[in-house]
């Protein structure tokens, strides 16, 4: 077994929290690719794969690396970063070497493995989008071209996007993937060495240009001017092209007008924010993809908690494994509450509070089972009881209508309004019903 102060398991916890902290580029580019080494004398060395990751990181990140090692450590920690050759990314269960692509044609798409279709959880809130992306794989230039993902950070678009690359790469199709940052970069280094002839080779010369982040664009105006005669010349020969943004291609007023309207030429849909069954899948599948045994119990604290980023979601999964792992404690929503409770912002009293919690508690506050609270009874005392555990699912989690009427039996939003209404005029003239509430949300804080 691992000693409780095991260098790599305080840098998978560290990562967790740097994963939140960090963008994504900034946290793929800089800290993925590193792990813990030493821990000695309250010098904690990290291994990062080169001279020029490690000089980043200590210019730019060391103070951030720091605070967060010493709030996992409860101490004052001194970071070092340590060049070390052949160092594969951060997996959440060791050391694993990510393996990329084989290149196709001159090219070297350096693709996630995870990020495929497979893999990828469809719910309500990504249904159209990801049908969208199946279809562009599937029958590439044809038809959506454009195809443009636009949501939110953390919510799978770049997944979306690599896992047409997969798809295409299968097929034997020259791809060619990159971040709009990354081409800008390649745009400026082309002018500067005269290769700007060579870059039109690498980026018009493909079957297939993936694009992610393209709101970097905006404001870049040789960059926007550069990138549509590449945009025109693809378009024109019947190549697909995907792009993916945090925005709408009209709320980058910035970009030049022909490349924006191009923009939209295609297919423009939006990948939405999950709902909480799929978060619930997303950390099942998570979970088990890494090797990881977690109650369900756990997985559905989780999904209630956090809400709005996949990435952040699985940053909390990673977290609150590593922390078990480094106190060699079992995995319960007590634990996970104090694991994540920077991440999510409330107390861990608040955060115990889930749906079968709330249910059950309400349901022995009347005498009843829970089971009775999700059935289809409706004599007086399981229907009062039904609407007061909407009242406090709705005043004491963050469920919408939909949800709650899920959790009790799949009762419509209308219903759920009805009875959280019928229930707040009556606490105000009943003073049994009053007593009642009180005494379920007294006995909550104490679960």
């Amino acid at each position: 077994m691992e000693e409780i102060r095991s260098p790599q398991l305080i840098w998978e916890s560290a990562l967790g929290e740097l994963q939140i902290q960090v963008n994504k580029p900034n946290f793929d580019t800089w800290l993925k690719k590193t792990t813990g080494l030493s821990f000695e004398d309250g010098e904690f060395c990290v291994a990062v794969p080169s001279t020029f990751i490690a000089e980043f990181l200590e210019r730019n990140q060391r103070s951030l690396v720091e605070k967060v090692l010493a709030g996992i450590l409860n101490r004052e920690v001194r970071v070092v970063f340590r060049v070390v050759q052949n160092q594969g990314p951060y997996t959440g269960r060791g050391n694993q070497t990510r393996t990329p692509v084989p290149a196709q044609q001159g090219t070297l798409p350096l693709f996630n493995p995870r990020y495929t279709f497979d893999s990828f959880i469809t719910g309500q809130c990504n249904q159209f989008a990801h049908a969208a992306a199946m279809t562009v794989a599937n029958d590439p230039g044809r038809s959506y071209n454009p195809l443009f993902l636009y949501g939110g950070a953390g919510l799978g678009k770049t997944h979306l996007l690599q896992a047409i690359g997969h798809a295409a790469v299968a097929n034997n199709m020259k791809v060619q993937y990159v971040s709009a940052e990354q081409y800008t970069n390649d745009l400026m280094s082309a002018i500067r060495d005269r290769q700007t002839h060579e870059m039109q080779i690498k980026y018009r010369s493909v079957d297939m240009l993936l694009v992610d982040d393209v709101q970097f664009f905006n404001g870049k105006q040789k960059t926007g001017e550069t990138f549509f005669h590449t945009f025109d010349e693809l378009h024109n020969a019947g190549k697909q092209i995907v792009l993916t943004s945090d925005r709408l291609p009209k709320a980058m007023p910035l970009l030049p007008e022909r490349l924006r309207s191009r923009f939209e030429w295609g297919l423009v849909t939006e990948v939405q924010p999950p709902d909480y069954d799929t978060r619930l899948a997303i950390l099942q599948g998570k979970s088990k993809q890494d090797g990881v045994a977690l109650s369900q119990d756990v997985l559905q604290f989780l999904a209630s908690q956090i809400q709005q980023n996949i990435r952040v979601l699985e940053g909390s999964l990673n977290r609150v494994v590593a922390y078990a792992r480094l106190l060699r404690a079992m995995m319960t929503p007590q634990l996970a509450a104090q694991a994540i409770k920077d991440i999510a912002g409330y107390e861990p009293s608040v955060l115990l509070l889930t749906a079968p919690n709330i249910i059950d508690t309400v349901a022995r506050s009347f005498q009843l089972e829970s089971a009775d609270l999700v059935s289809k009874k409706r004599d007086k005392e399981t229907t009062t009881a039904r609407r007061v555990a909407m009242y406090m699912l709705r005043q004491h989690t963050n469920y919408s209508l939909m949800q709650v009427g899920q959790e009790l039996g799949g009762r419509d939003a209308a219903s759920v309004t009805n009875s959280c209404k019928k229930v707040a005029a009556d606490i105000e003239s009943n003073p049994y019903l009053r007593r009642k509430v009180l005494d379920i949300q007294q006995t909550l804080k104490t679960c």
